[in-house]
């Protein structure tokens, strides 16, 4: 039980941190928050493959800090150092609303995960609820940046949330997939942030809203 409150406990945190991530407004900060979210995801991962007993969690947990916590922080604030856009910074959304929707989000996941019956997760039901609502985080951070690079953070939640869900409900799945679906994250971001970087050189703007001028 004790374990179970810990998992908990921890995967409250990751809320807190996500909606740090997307309420800052300097670019940097937000790496190195994501940072500190993804080091909260490895010890839950860690505080899971305890509990169960699963050691293939704990080779995740490994690859998990080498390019969550380490490799694609790294990336995002190596990218923000070399393209930035103050005008692009400035949300959508006010952060005196996010910490509400965030709030209404988490409520909603916590009543669609009350019915689930799972063994599994029986006691775990919070730290689901929370896996869950960082998909809608995601679309959250998404939506209120203008800063496309700072958009790619509501990717990095989303795959955050899926990772979470993974070592709940399949924490003995095969090594090599667990290995697979975390690297592959970075790819996709490495791939976003070249992209971004073409944008950038191209119309010197980080802004999705000035992003008109690629029609015709």
């Amino acid at each position: 039980m004790n374990s179970d409150i810990l998992i908990n406990n921890l995967a409250g945190l990751l809320i807190i941190t996500s909606v740090m991530v997307i309420g800052t407004r300097k670019a940097k900060s937000a790496a190195l928050l994501y940072s500190l979210q993804s080091f909260v995801l490895v010890l839950t991962f860690v505080a899971i493959a305890k509990s169960v007993d699963a050691t293939e969690l704990y080779h995740w947990s490994i690859t998990a800090f080498i390019t969550k916590v380490i490799a694609l922080p790294a990336l995002l604030y190596y990218a923000f150092s070399k393209m930035s856009d103050p005008q692009a910074d400035r949300p959508v959304v006010h952060f005196g609303w996010l910490i509400p929707i965030a709030g209404v989000i988490t409520v909603a996941s916590f009543l669609a995960v009350e019915s689930v019956q799972l063994p599994l997760v029986e006691h775990l039901k919070p730290a689901l609820a929370v896996s869950l609502s960082h998909f809608f985080l995601g679309l959250l951070c998404i939506v209120s940046q203008r800063n496309i690079l700072k958009q790619l953070f509501g990717y990095c939640l989303m795959e955050n949330g899926s990772s979470l869900t993974l070592a709940l409900l399949a924490n003995k799945a095969p090594g090599l997939v667990e290995i697979g679906i975390t690297t592959d994250a970075v790819f996709a971001v490495l791939f976003m942030v070249i992209l971004a970087r073409q944008i950038y050189f191209k119309l010197n703007t980080l802004d999705v809203n000035q992003l008109t001028s690629l029609k015709g």
